[in-house]
This record gives C-alpha cells, sequence and structure tokens, in this order.
C-alpha cells in the first residue's frame, strides 16, 4: 500500500491522528516557549498529526506564581498565541494551547483552540487551592460565568467565543467532536468532560499541570483511562513537564491518550526534551460504543452547549501503515502471557460455573460428553471436570464417550482414550461405522459419495448416541462446539449443533489451544499430572478436522478444517471487528491487511479478501443454526446467544456486505 492511500484509508476509516505534546520549557521566557512549541507542532505535523494538545499554561509556564499579576507576562502571552495560531494555520494542523487571559477584569486559566483562527477559548473550572496549590491567588473559576449568553473575549482576541460550554465540531467528520477541560477539571467529583461527552465530544482534549509524587502517576493514568472508559470517549491528556519550576514541586511531564478505557500512549516521564506522544484515534469505534451502549442513549447532557466549527486537517504524513496503532492479530487471544493466563483462567472459571448451576438447578448427578481426541472436546471435558470437582461428584458420573468413525485417526483416538482413561472418568466407546452404513442404505445414500449427507449423517448418529445414552443414565449432554464454529455455522444441525448445555459456544477457536495449554499447565502440571499435561499438548499440536471423510492409503488426513473453510485466525479477527464494533467489510479488510502483513503466517490480501468473502456468506447464511442454539454461558465481549447478544433474522440478506468486498477487489 503507497503512503496515500494509506493516509485516505485512515481518514476514510475514521482515525483522527492526536498528539499529546510536553514542550521543553523556561518559566515565564514566553519566546522561548513559543518557540518550542511550534518547533514540536511542526515535527507534529510531519508525522501526520492532525490535532495537537499542550500542557496548562504551556506559553508561560504553570508556575510562574505571582508574575501572573503582571501586565508583561499577560499581554506577550496573548501576543504569542497569534503567533502559534498563524503557524498552526500554515503547518494546516489543530493545536490547543495554555495560556492566562484576561476578561473582564478578571484573569482566567484557559485553553485555547487554533487552526489558523481563533477558534474559541475555554477557562479553568475547579481552581485547586489546597497543599502546593494557590490557583484562586490568581485566576476567577469559570463556574461564575454566566451559561448561554455567548460569552465572547474583547479586546486582542475580540470575538473569540469563550467559556466552558463550547465544542468543537469538525464539519468532515461527523464522529470527530472535541471537549476541553483544563488539570483539575478531571480530577473534580462530575468532571465537564462527562456533559460534553453526552453532547456528543467524542474526543477530549486536558491542558493539565499535574506535579509528581509518590504514587501518583498510576493514579493519574488510571484516572484518564478510566474517565475515557465512562465517557465512551478518547482521552488526550498533557502534562507540564520537568522544565516547570522545582521550588517546592517536580513536574514528570506525565502525557497520555486513551481510548475508551484503553491506553494508547504513554510519555516517558522526566524528560527535558520536548516529549511527543501521538496515536490514532478511532471515532467509528466510539460512535458504536455509544450506539451500542443503552445507558449512553438514555441521558442527555443538562447542558447546552455552543458548536464551534472547523476542519478537521487533511495528513500527507508517509506510512505504509494505514493506522499508527496497535492491531492484534488475535483479539480474542492477550499477546501477554500473563494477562492471558488470566483471562484463560477467568473464562474456565465461567464455563464451570455456568454448567454447576445447571447440574445443580436439574438436580443431575450424571452428564455426558463425546470426545474426539480434539481440541474442543477437550476444553469441554475439562470444563466438566471442573464443575464435579468443585460440586463434589465423583467424576464417574461423567460419562465420556468416544465415537470412532470413518475419518477418526491413531492420533485423535488414542489421545481421546488416554484423556479419558486419565481423568477417571467413565469411559465408553461406541463405533459409528456400521451404524451409519445401515442408514445409508436406509435413505438409500451411496457410501462412496462423500458429499453433505456422507458427512452428516456421521455427527447426527454421534449426537443420536449420546441424547440416548444420557436418557439411559439420568444426565444430560454436554455440547463441545465453540464460538467461531457457531460464526461460521461450521457444525452439523441438529448434530453436534445441538446439546443441553454448551459450555464452549463463547470461546473462540484462536482461544480454545490457549485454554487447553493453561490447563495443561496449571490445572493438571507436571509432574503430579505429566501424563495428563503430556496428552494435552499433543491434542493442541493436532491438524484442526471434523475426521467425517475416509483416511488415504497411509492412514492419514484428507480432510483440514483450515482448508475447506479458512483460517481460524483470520475468522476470529474477521468476527471480532464485524460483530463487536460493527465495522464495514472495507474497514475490517484494511485492518487485516495491517494486522497480518507481521509476524507469524504472512496471508497476501488477495487471501484475506477471499476468506472474508467466505466469512460474510457463512454468517449470514447459517444464521438459522445460532437461532436454535443451546444455552450456554457467554465468556467475553462478543456471543451470538439470539436470547441476548445477537439477535438476526435467518433470512437475513449479505448483499450490502459482499456488494462492499466486490468494490474492494
Amino acid at each position: 500500500m503507497s503512503a496515500s492511500s494509506a493516509v485516505s484509508s485512515r481518514a476514510m476509516l475514521g482515525f483522527v491522528r492526536v498528539a499529546a505534546i510536553t514542550p521543553e520549557l523556561r518559566v515565564a521566557e514566553v519566546a522561548f516557549n513559543t518557540a518550542a512549541i511550534i518547533a514540536a507542532m511542526r515535527r507534529a505535523a510531519d508525522a501526520g498529526c492532525q490535532v495537537l494538545v499542550f500542557p496548562e499554561m504551556s506559553i508561560t509556564g504553570y508556575t510562574c506564581g505571582d508574575l501572573y499579576l503582571q501586565s508583561a507576562l499577560i499581554e506577550r502571552a496573548s501576543a504569542a498565541l497569534i503567533e502559534i495560531n498563524q503557524q498552526a494555520g500554515q503547518f494546516d494542523i489543530c493545536v490547543v494551547v495554555g495560556l492566562p487571559i484576561r476578561h473582564k477584569g478578571r484573569l482566567y486559566n484557559c485553553a485555547a483552540f487554533v487552526d489558523g483562527l481563533v477558534r474559541g477559548v475555554v477557562p479553568k473550572s475547579y481552581l485547586p487551592n489546597n497543599n502546593e496549590f494557590y490557583e484562586q491567588r490568581w485566576y476567577a473559576s469559570a463556574l461564575h460565568l454566566p451559561m448561554g449568553a455567548g460569552e465572547r473575549l474583547n479586546g486582542g482576541l475580540s470575538g473569540v467565543p469563550f467559556g466552558t460550554d463550547l465544542l468543537f465540531r469538525a464539519d468532515n467528520m461527523p464522529d470527530c467532536t472535541l471537549g476541553i477541560e483544563i488539570c483539575e477539571d478531571v480530577w473534580a467529583v462530575n468532571p465537564p468532560s462527562g456533559d460534553m461527552a453526552l453532547a456528543g465530544a467524542t474526543i477530549l482534549l486536558n491542558p493539565s499541570a499535574s506535579p509528581d509524587q509518590l504514587g501518583k502517576s498510576d493514579y493519574r493514568r488510571e484516572l484518564v483511562r478510566q474517565q475515557s472508559a465512562r465517557c465512551l470517549a478518547a482521552y488526550v491528556y498533557s502534562a507540564s513537564g520537568p522544565g516547570e519550576s522545582s521550588t517546592d514541586v517536580v513536574f514528570g511531564g506525565h502525557s497520555m491518550v486513551a481510548e475508551n478505557g484503553s491506553l494508547l500512549a504513554e510519555a516517558p516521564r522526566f524528560q527535558f526534551d520536548t516529549q511527543i506522544v501521538a496515536a490514532d484515534l478511532d471515532l467509528q469505534r466510539l460512535a458504536h460504543e455509544r450506539q451500542n451502549n443503552s445507558s449512553f442513549a438514555q441521558v442527555t447532557s443538562p447542558r447546552t452547549f455552543r458548536d464551534i466549527r472547523f476542519s478537521l486537517p487533511k495528513t500527507d504524513a508517509p506510512s505504509a501503515k494505514i493506522v499508527s496503532r496497535f492491531i492484534p492479530r488475535t483479539p480474542f487471544v492477550p499477546s501477554d502471557p500473563t494477562q492471558r493466563a488470566k483471562n484463560c483462567e477467568e473464562i474456565f472459571t465461567i464455563q464451570a460455573t455456568g454448567l454447576m448451576k445447571r447440574l445443580r438447578h436439574t438436580r443431575a448427578s450424571r452428564v455426558v460428553i463425546g470426545i474426539s481426541g480434539g481440541l474442543d472436546s477437550t476444553l469441554a471435558l475439562l470444563a466438566t471436570i471442573r464443575a464435579f470437582d468443585r460440586l463434589g461428584l465423583p467424576r464417574d458420573g461423567i460419562t465420556a464417550i468416544t465415537m470412532p468413525g470413518f475419518g477418526t485417526t491413531s492420533r485423535t483416538y488414542d489421545n481421546a482414550l488416554s484423556l479419558m482413561r486419565l481423568l477417571g472418568v467413565t469411559m465408553r466407546e461406541i463405533p459409528i461405522r456400521d451404524a451409519v452404513r445401515q442408514h445409508f442404505r436406509d435413505i438409500g445414500h451411496d457410501e462412496n459419495k462423500h458429499d453433505v449427507t456422507y458427512e452428516n449423517a456421521q455427527a447426527r448418529e454421534r449426537t443420536q448416541i449420546l441424547m440416548d445414552v444420557s436418557n439411559a443414565i439420568g444426565g444430560f449432554v454436554v455440547g463441545t462446539g465453540d464460538l467461531s464454529e457457531a460464526a461460521l455455522g461450521w457444525m452439523t444441525f441438529n448434530g453436534d449443533h445441538m446439546s443441553m448445555y454448551h459450555v464452549n459456544v463463547g470461546v473462540p477457536k484462536t482461544l480454545v489451544k490457549y485454554m487447553i495449554e493453561w490447563c495443561a499447565e496449571s490445572e493438571f502440571a507436571a509432574p503430579r499430572d505429566a501424563a495428563i499435561s503430556a496428552v494435552l499438548h499433543d491434542i493442541i499440536a493436532t491438524p484442526i478436522t471434523p475426521e467425517l471423510l475416509p483416511l488415504d492409503k497411509q492412514g492419514g488426513l484428507q480432510q483440514e478444517t483450515e482448508k475447506t473453510v479458512g483460517p481460524y485466525e483470520l475468522h476470529d479477527f474477521f468476527l471480532f471487528y464485524a460483530v463487536r464494533y460493527g465495522f464495514s467489510p472495507r474497514k475490517v479488510y484494511a485492518l487485516a491487511q495491517q494486522a497480518f502483513a507481521a509476524g507469524g503466517v504472512n496471508y497476501p490480501n488477495a487471501d484475506i479478501l477471499r476468506w472474508l468473502r467466505v466469512f460474510y456468506s457463512r454468517f449470514f447464511s447459517q444464521q438459522f443454526k445460532r437461532s436454535a442454539m443451546p444455552d450456554g454461558p457467554k465468556v467475553g465481549s462478543v456471543a451470538l446467544s439470539p436470547r441476548g447478544d445477537w439477535r438476526m433474522p435467518s433470512d437475513a440478506s449479505a448483499g450490502v456486505w459482499l456488494a462492499e468486498l466486490d468494490n474492494l477487489s
């Protein structure tokens, strides 16, 4: 992809590049600070940034003290703002910068929004006046300004909108609305940014001067991250650095960018030279989150805001990437091993607890589960073991049945038997070949015709066995199918599609193997359970297959799922972004191009597009199977239960989605 196409794609796909900047600074030396700000603006513009945020009082420095009572400093700061504004126009960039401004005989701690025009000035609402802070000594609070009065500045900035009721809306990107609050405002019980978000602000900007002390950076980071989550917004926090006065405190320059609870970028602290942290914000994602959040939809802001219109700058920054943010290949699987293990443990507990509730409710002490020696049935059996152990039920109440058929390999067969024996469950082996052959004779099907009838007859025979055995022992069937199979409809209707409780239905295929790996290394770890752990690791290494087609002459597989339906890591990627965020096929494709261009298997664009078409085709055509899915526990943010997270008509057309893919071909 060329740099120009990457840039145009970024805007088209709803991304805005922002930067939180901590410039080099000298207290009260306005000329030096202005030059540092302009130099940082140039660097950020060259990097393709569109919106920049500088710290609180960044033109003068925050720690000027009683120098704020000197007219020379105030007047020089206003003149510097005009210079910065002119440069912003030349760089074609939007800038928020802090300075003191007089208005009607009062001095205010302000943030000005400039882009070649001074679009508006926002004063600080909450003035800290305790411990090391003395802001009420110099400034008036914006809380005393008349709301809804259309306040404007006079003097050198005559006519510029002034107040805390300003929202800056981009004419050329509907989802881009900026709201500004200053430092202490976000620490207040009811931060102004909450009302701004309810009024439509998707990007919240905070020029700040927050001194550092032991433990404060952790609290500050969580404050910013949580406010972005609470407001379903992006939050750009620019903090003053160590160039501020160290008479009583030290400033670390803790600048950050967060989006809906996730920290995207963070500056190193205590650096004297200029620090720039940039990130691409996904405004389409934020818009989807708000649209999908009933609490957000039910509340409107009690305040009235003035809309200040501006045009979001275009960017010509050279970049082969569509967005400068990490796009994981496996969005369901954390890359950090510690977090991944934590997630696996929690999901495993959710699975087991859901099954425990069903056992308690039905007063059942017996279940039946089919064991193939593959990933899904293994995870389901392990979750069932956990449920029985926690309820104090003997493991022999679990009847595990392996049902070898025409495509069963010695590897999966041996692993199935070994696993059942080692776990101490009731083992049964019921081959299905003869029963299926009799069924073929009954319905007049040629056994040598390896079509869908050939495959589904085996799956339904296995389900019939499981159901009937469960009746015979007074238990119920535990299902094994996973979330990815449900999304693709890769299951036999009224075959492996059906059970009395589906413990894996919320777990995507890319996560299943990590769940089993976690079990092998924690629940059944060596040396105590070395034999179990070894079997689990071999199951993880086994190719994914339904084992429904006959083996070749050498006893090898002729059927591998991912060669037929496509790689699961691609399909899980598509599922996450299509369902979790409602992204268009164009955007899913663009993100996949970047995510799968490096690391692991590198998929050519043509292959990504091919399998994306398969995903949408199957996702729509197979909804009828999901509409009749059994109960099962939701474990993550993507679920396809027809009773909760995903309600879709079984006869909906995929035409709109496939047509968009046609235009990308």
